[in-house]
Parts: C-alpha cells; structure tokens; sequence
C-alpha cells in the first residue's frame, strides 16, 4: 500500500483536503488559492555498524521488509558515528514510525520527531544502561509513541534447537573425532578387534561407536529435557520424531508445550535424571535457573549418559560434569562452557568422549532475520 502525502487547499478561510502523490513539502500560491503540502510520511531504519558486528544480517533483511509497504529512509552511519537519530535524518518530521539498531537518542530526538507514532530502539551494539535509556523512552511515551520490544527470545529457537539435536546426532556416532582422526590416522579404516579375534560388545566391521557410553540410533533412546520452551521443546519434537522416548521437566510451561513435542511430561527433576540415556538441559541462564541443575542430579545421571549443553553451562554445576566426564562416566556435547572461551590447555578439548563448538549455536542467517521478523510483526498494519 502507497503512502501518500496530505494536501490541503486554503482559500476563504475554509479546508479542502485532497490527497496526491507528491511528495514534496512547500507551500505556493494560484490566484486566491494557497496550496499547503504537508511532509510525506514515511518509514526509517538507522543502523550502526555495532549493531551489525552482532545482527550481521538483520538491518538488510529490515529495510526489504517495510520497503514492500511503503517509503524507507533507511541509513547506514558511519563507524565512528556518535550523534542521535533526528540530526541525522533530512526530516525527522516527516517519520512516523522508526527502527534504530544501535544508533543513539537523546531528549531533543523526542520534540524533533514529532510525528512518530511507533518505535522499536534496539540496545545491541549501543550498550546504554537502562537508567540512561528510561527518561527519553518515558518523554515519548508520554507523547503517546508506542514502543515495540521483543516479547521473547524465541527468534534463535529453531536454531539453537537444531544446533541441539546436530551436537546429539554426532557425539552418538562420534562425527567430529572420527572426522579429525581421518586426517592422521590411518588407522581409524582398520577395524579388526585388537586382539585379532572377535568378542562380543567390542570393536568389529565399520563399527565406531564407543560402547561405554550412549551412542547408536537415537531411536528407542531415553531423552530427558529440562525445559518446555522455544528451544527445549523444538529438540523434544526433532528427538521424538526419530524415535525416541523424550520426557520433559518444567514446572512453568502448560501442558501443550509436552504433548505438542511429543514429550512425556514428568514431574519431578529427581525422576528426571535418574533413567537418562541423553540429558539436555535447556532452559535459559536466570537468576532462577542459575545453578539449577545441582551436583546431586548429575551425579544421579546413569553411568554412560550423553549431556547435550546449549543454551548456557551456569544452569548446571559444570564441576560436576567435568568430573564424571573426565572420570569416563558421561559423554558431553557442549557448546557453552562454564569459561568461554575455553584456554587451548582445557582438557575438554580434544578428549575423547566430549564433542565441543565455541558457542554459535543460535546465530545464523535465519536467526538474524527472524529477530527482526519478531520485532515488525508488532508494528501497527500500514
């Protein structure tokens, strides 16, 4: 849909509205007529180079969005770039709804910006205390601007989940090491028993699973997810479509997040933990989870048990893990860590029962346009 700018015509002291699609502002004059064009109202995204060091391809995929609806002033600042948003538009009047990825505002930006109805002010890449935030965002509250926020991180669910059920998939089989070994070794092509003389539960023909703990099909396997929310719940579905018997603990979601995903849900966390062959805590790092899964449920974990970590190691006793990991009692599929980033000496890395990536799970390209999809959704229709 177009939007065009509103021109009225002035002439015995009464008002005509009519409407054309010049969108220049002025005023002239035809006989006895005044002919007043008012600014043509548009849309604008200010992007700073912060904020695409972290959303590397969000600003893009914005500016294709409301580029489909209407007028955009969109504006790319310079790196070194510190002034606020209504002195570097050509008409700050003239916008009446706007994005800002990490761009600055200040007090003047709220009378300057006088028509603005709808913002969405992203703090990546700005870094500015709440405190420093609050009195411009409440000045055009007060004006009567609606403020548009993401609601929830939903926007990385489907990729750190995926990443999630990627991390299972290779630490079953042993991908990553058996990739890394094919490199050096030879040897990882000969597969005859080391005694020379098959046994039963040992090495044999293109066999390259580790025995000693969970590994093979992931179907049948025992699953057990703390979490019921956008990443967990994707993983349970991803796992109970292959077959697997997943069960969930979380004692804040409602009962479609279970059985939507496939997933039993079980009650207690204790009962949880104590028939995993797979456990996957993924709830996000709070005050509240922090340190949610104690060393008493982990030590709980059957011996053999693959721990898939990727949404944040602080919700476990990391020192626990480490522990029986180090010990050959777990498996780990971890792509955060309780030091990030972990020192090259980190005797996780490398071992061979741990699969790691250096904590990249939820940034992907989708990821970055779905931030942005979350966010204009919220903006009123044009």
């Amino acid at each position: 849909m177009k939007r065009w700018s509103a021109i009225s015509l002035i002439t015995r002291g009464c008002l005509h509205p009519f409407e054309r699609a010049d969108g220049e502002a002025g005023l002239s004059r035809i006989g006895a007529l005044q002919i007043v064009r008012a600014p043509c109202m548009h849309s604008a995204i200010l992007v700073h180079p912060r904020f695409d060091a972290i959303w590397p391809f969000s600003a893009d995929h914005a500016r294709r969005l409301w580029e489909k609806e209407g007028p955009v002033e969109f504006l790319r600042v310079s790196d070194d770039e510190q002034q606020p948003a209504s002195t570097l538009l050509r008409a700050p009047e003239s916008v009446d709804r706007m994005v800002l990825l990490g761009v600055p505002l200040s007090n003047d930006c709220v009378a300057r910006f006088a028509h603005l109805k709808e913002l969405a002010w992203s703090n990546d890449g700005l870094g500015w205390s709440e405190a420093k935030r609050a009195p411009i965002l409440e000045a055009l509250q007060a004006r009567g601007v609606r403020l548009v926020r993401h609601q929830s991180e939903g926007f990385w669910g489907q990729s750190v989940s995926e990443f999630g059920f990627a991390l299972t998939l290779s630490a079953l089989r042993r991908i990553p090491q058996l990739h890394r070994a094919m490199l050096t070794d030879p040897g990882v092509w000969e597969y005859t028993p080391a005694s020379g003389i098959g046994r039963p539960s040992t090495r044999g023909q293109q066999y390259g699973d580790d025995s000693r703990f969970t590994n093979g099909t992931l179907e049948g396997k025992r699953v057990r997810i703390v979490g019921a929310g956008n990443i967990a719940s994707r993983y349970a579905s991803f796992c109970h479509f292959f077959g697997a018997d997943v069960a969930a603990w979380d004692p804040y979601a409602s009962e479609p997040s279970f059985h939507r995903s496939g997933a039993r849900r079980e009650r207690f966390l204790e009962r949880l933990v104590s028939d995993a062959e797979i456990f996957a805590p993924m709830v996000p790092l709070t005050d509240k989870t922090e340190g949610l899964i104690t060393a008493a449920h982990i030590d709980a974990l059957p011996r053999g048990t693959l721990v898939v970590l990727v949404t944040r190691a602080g919700i476990c006793d990391m020192q626990a893990i480490r522990r029986r990991v180090f010990a050959g009692e777990l498996s780990l599929a971890a792509d955060v860590f309780d030091i990030e980033p972990l020192p090259l000496n980190d005797p996780l890395l490398g071992h061979p029962n741990v699969v790691h990536t250096p904590h990249n799970a939820g940034r992907t390209q989708q990821a970055g346009e779905r931030w942005v999809e979350a966010l204009f959704e919220q903006f009123s229709p044009v």
